[in-house]
């Protein structure tokens, strides 16, 4: 009589008990996007505030918001979307907000034109509060790792010149995690069958 062989069986009972760890961790997270967006949804209908708002976190993206940059300090550009959808450049102002002013950035509009040259001298702004850019990998976004983007403030109504950049969109926040949890699902219970049948086609040997 075949016995089971001990080590394979053990390495497959972890990477199965792994992998659904990692499915129930996922419905978990599913949960709390779930949560997350209702909030969001929220935030778009509540009367606008101040920016930048003390502390900064999660919980005001969304939010309307108003500010006065005092100065346009460094200009970026970085590529994105307009109002239309249109891929081109967005262009991204840190802004002074007074002499113990956290300050702020500002998504001041968007251009077709990596090299348009953009006079903005700040001033009142108002728009709808988002993340900044993201220049994490793929892997440290995965995984959590580096500090997330802080927010920036994309106006509603653009710099002289440009063109309104895409708003926030709950829309655009992913939202994968039942897809995520389905998948290492799946996979454990391959793993399963998979070894179950070299085992029995094993003892037939």
């Amino acid at each position: 009589m075949n016995r089971i062989p001990v080590l394979p069986t053990l390495i497959v009972l972890v990477a199965v008990v792994i992998m659904i760890r990692l499915g129930i961790w996922q419905l978990q997270r599913a949960d709390e996007k779930a949560f997350l967006l209702a909030r969001y949804a929220i935030a778009e209908k509540l009367p606008e505030i101040a920016f930048p708002a003390m502390p900064t976190n999660e919980r005001l993206l969304f939010r309307r918001a108003g500010g006065m940059c005092l100065e346009p300090l460094k200009p970026t550009i970085q590529g994105g979307r307009n109002a239309k959808g249109d891929a081109g450049w967005r262009h991204i102002v840190s802004c002074r907000t007074g002499v113990e002013g956290p300050g702020m950035i500002v998504d001041i509009g968007w251009s077709n034109r990596f090299d348009d040259k953009i006079t903005w001298q700040g001033g009142s702004v108002h728009g709808v509060i988002s993340r900044q850019p993201d220049h994490r990998s793929l892997l440290e976004k995965a995984l959590g790792n580096g500090p997330a983007p802080g927010l920036m403030l994309v106006l509603a109504v653009p710099a002289q010149g440009l063109e309104q950049s895409a708003p926030p969109s709950i829309k655009d926040v992913p939202n994968n995690h039942l897809a995520y949890a389905v998948q290492w699902f799946i996979f454990a219970a391959i793993a399963t069958i998979i070894y179950g049948l070299a085992l029995r086609r094993r003892r037939r040997a």
